[in-house]
């Protein structure tokens, strides 16, 4: 079962998110800001994390950063989570370190896909 870390701060997103990947098969953590986000990466390094950008305490961008700045935890691959859906937005995740973005309100199906996605082992050249 592959473990997924959700940092989303707004309780109704987070419930409902994390309940439909639970039905999807997906063993679900969650965290409310940036801060516990790196705190639970660092402890119990999940499969992939879904990184709400607006977050309290540490932001998403800074939090994605962080992440991808340690050696150990770069490789967990990161979808941004957001309402700020311009090109300049995805931009910016992409350059923090986020390997997929996704607009809210989110498009479950379009999550699932890049989720899978991102979970596949790399093939072989």
């Amino acid at each position: 079962m592959k473990r997924l870390l959700l940092v989303e701060d707004n309780e109704m997103n987070r419930d409902m998110l994390s309940r439909r990947l639970a039905r999807r098969g997906f063993q679900v953590q969650c965290v409310t800001d940036g801060q516990q986000a790196i705190d639970m990466a660092s402890s119990n390094p999940p499969d992939l994390i879904l990184m709400d950008m607006s977050l309290p305490v540490l932001d998403g961008w800074e939090a994605t950063r962080r992440l991808k700045a340690d050696p150990v935890l770069r490789r967990i691959p990161v979808i941004a989570l957001t309402a700020h859906a311009m090109a300049a937005d995805e931009q910016a995740a992409r350059e923090a370190g986020c390997n997929e973005f996704e607009t809210k309100p989110i498009d479950f199906a379009r999550l699932v896909l890049k989720i899978e996605t991102l979970l596949q082992p790399p093939s072989a050249p």
